[in-house]
C-alpha cells in the first residue's frame, strides 16, 4: 500500500504551497486525487512523482496544455503509450532546438568577452569588431 498524504505535507514534498497544489488540481495537471472521509485531498507517492516530472517539464518550457495532454493521456492507461510518446518526442525536439540556440548564444558570448580581452590587452579597440557592445 502507497503511503498517502494531505495536501499541507504533500506541498512540502514537492516544494510548493498548498496553493499552487489546488492551482495544478484545478488545471487538471494532478490525477485522480482522492478525498478521506472527512472531505480533505489524499495524495499519494504516484502523486509527486507525476508533479516532480511536470514541474521538470515546466522548467524546459512546456505548456500547461501540454502537460494537461500528457496527464489526460496518462489516466486513459497503456493504450495511449504512443500517444505520450509522441508528446515528449515533440516536447524533446523543441529542448533540443533550445540548447543548441543557447550554445550558439554562449559562443557569442565568448567572443565578445575574447574580443573585450583582447581589447584590454592592447588598449586599443580591435579592428575586427564583434558588435556595438
Amino acid at each position: 500500500m502507497s503511503i498517502r498524504y494531505h495536501i499541507g505535507r504533500f506541498a512540502k514534498l514537492v516544494d510548493r504551497s498548498v496553493h499552487a497544489i489546488r492551482w495544478y488540481e484545478a488545471q487538471g495537471l494532478i490525477p485522480a486525487v482522492d478525498r478521506d472521509a472527512g472531505g480533505r485531498r489524499v495524495y499519494e507517492d504516484e502523486h509527486v512523482e507525476h508533479l516532480l516530472f511536470l514541474e521538470r517539464m515546466r522548467r524546459t518550457g512546456m505548456s500547461v496544455a501540454e502537460m494537461r495532454r500528457l496527464t489526460e493521456l496518462s489516466m486513459q492507461g497503456w493504450r495511449t503509450l504512443e500517444a505520450r510518446k509522441s508528446v515528449l518526442k515533440d516536447h524533446r525536439a523543441e529542448i533540443e532546438a533550445k540548447i543548441a540556440d543557447l550554445g550558439a548564444a554562449v559562443d557569442d558570448i565568448d567572443a565578445k568577452i575574447a574580443f573585450y580581452d583582447e581589447w584590454a590587452r592592447n588598449k586599443r579597440r580591435p579592428r575586427k569588431q564583434a558588435g556595438p557592445v
